[in-house]
């Protein structure tokens, strides 16, 4: 019996070492590193504005989430009807913006330098900015070391859905290392995950199991 252990535990060890190293590192750079700068809070600037909900003449029906946006100056109603619409007072569906005005939204909103802006109508599986409705604008911009980061403005509400930088794509590689979901990186419920996590109890029982045998027979 305690030969079993002990083969199963050694095999085990070694067929999921690389796994525990990879979720070890992968834990101590979460551990170490801010995870609001890992989103690019830093580079946001808090813009506050008032919405006079007078003004807005139109009703919605079975609407389950509404959101009032500042989008250049003009007030923008979201709300979910069953799909997503964005409105402006008067109840009209708003035209989405231009590449230029993504990229005054990104100036006025950030600390970031604005350079180019790039509309993106097709969704890429583990993009920067998997997770969120298209169209979108990427905003090529600069921080204040000339660092690149990319900004992902909505065009219809004007908000800033996303700020991408290397720290983040860093963290990004890391916890498709930890979630073992290398493609999506996504997937917290993939069976490599479970089967692993299984794997290390049954090593980590091993050792305790002949930890105590190897003491019980000194």
């Amino acid at each position: 019996m305690r030969r079993i252990v002990r083969l199963t535990h050694r095999y085990l060890s070694f067929f999921i070492s690389i796994q525990l190293l990879l979720w070890t590192v992968s834990g101590i750079y979460f551990a170490f590193n801010k995870i609001e700068e890992v989103r690019g809070e830093q580079y946001r600037l808090e813009n506050n504005f008032s919405a006079d909900l007078s003004k807005i003449n139109f009703s919605l029906d079975n609407a389950t989430n509404i959101k009032i946006f500042d989008r250049l100056g003009e007030q923008i109603i979201f709300a979910n009807v069953g799909k997503n619409k964005y409105l402006n007072i008067d109840g009209i569906e708003v035209a989405k913006i231009g590449p230029d005005d993504s990229m005054k939204i990104v100036e006025q909103s950030t600390t970031l330098k604005p350079i180019e802006s790039i509309e993106i109508n097709k969704n890429q599986i583990g993009s920067e900015y998997r997770g969120r409705p298209l169209p979108l604008y990427k905003v090529l911009a600069e921080n204040d070391q000339q660092e690149k980061i990319n900004a992902y403005v909505n065009p219809y509400s004007g908000e800033i859905v996303a700020i991408r930088s290397d720290q983040w794509r860093s963290w990004d590689l890391m916890w498709g290392f930890h979630i073992m979901d290398w493609r999506e990186r996504d997937n917290i419920d993939n069976i490599l995950l479970k089967v692993f996590s299984i794997l290390a109890l049954v090593s980590s029982l091993t050792g305790v199991v002949l930890f105590f045998r190897s003491k019980r027979s000194q």
